[in-house]
């Protein structure tokens, strides 16, 4: 069965820090707010791919380097070339942006964002498709497309913003463009925690050590359900789980975790 060592993977367009199980991916152009480009993008796009074939990682942080997360596409490196391209061309990066999404929802590990300052456009997209988002009081948070002319529809926008923070709180946010407060967020249900500053990345890496010494195989079920289970129905939804949690049955790790209860010690998982 083919593995791939991520701890060796050597990313030229972000870094990326591999502990203890545990990936930190850094967007890493700060005096720019760590905008993408095109090279980013599909890196990011392709790595989030390969996660599926490693075996030296369970879990992963996403952050951005300096007071900031991610300022979405670089208006000179994307949004300029973007003007004058062909359709051919646009639907090329139109899909190109969306398979990184799709990228991040299938990829077996839980992703953690850990956001801080601008989070806008492509940025705000990263943070949405994250399986939990960590927040400073100073994030503000922006679908801000309809700004630059475009619709709200990005990169999977209308179909998972509203499933994080409802209907009518996506729709102004698409309509407007305007900034989600950290406050909103974390009223809202968009962020799991407001930390400051100087404790964001400490704890959103130890909520992926706890998820990474965690069952790596039911998380990696729990996060395929979650997935896949938006567009089942309730009957539909209940049959997948319960031949998911047959399949979690059959693992050591379900057996490790009954055998610790009994001689009331906590369980080793590993993963299998």
């Amino acid at each position: 069965m083919y593995k791939l060592k991520a701890a060796a993977m050597a990313p030229q367009h972000f870094k990326m820090e591999v502990a203890d199980r545990v990936a930190t991916i850094t967007l890493n152009r700060p005096e720019r707010k760590n905008p993408l480009t095109f090279d980013s993008y599909a890196e990011l796009r392709d790595t989030f791919h390969k996660f599926q074939y490693v075996d030296d990682v369970r879990a992963v942080v996403i952050t951005g380097a300096g007071d900031n997360f991610c300022s979405g596409g670089d208006v000179h490196e994307i949004i300029g070339p973007l003007t004058g391209m062909s359709m051919d061309g646009l639907l090329a990066f139109t899909r190109m942006t969306g398979n990184l999404v799709k990228e991040m929802r299938t990829c077996p590990q839980p992703i953690i964002s850990a956001v801080d300052g601008v989070c806008a456009g492509a940025g705000a997209i990263i943070s949405m498709a994250s399986d939990m988002r960590y927040a400073t009081p100073a994030a503000k948070t922006a679908f801000l497309f309809v700004r630059v002319g475009l619709a709200g529809c990005d990169m999977g926008a209308c179909a998972i913003l509203p499933r994080i923070i409802g209907h009518g709180r996506a729709s102004e946010l698409l309509y407007t463009g305007r900034s989600m407060s950290a406050e909103e967020g974390l009223s809202w249900g968009y962020f799991n925690r407001l930390l400051p500053r100087e404790q964001l990345l400490a704890e959103a890496r130890a909520m992926a050590q706890s998820l990474a010494d965690g069952p790596a195989f039911a998380h990696t079920m729990t996060k395929k359900c979650l997935h896949q289970e938006w567009d089942m129905s309730i009957e539909q939804a209940l049959e997948t789980e319960a031949e998911a949690q047959a399949i979690c049955m059959q693992t050591e790790d379900f057996t490790r975790a009954y055998q610790a209860f009994v001689a009331k010690e906590k369980p080793r998982f590993e993963g299998n």
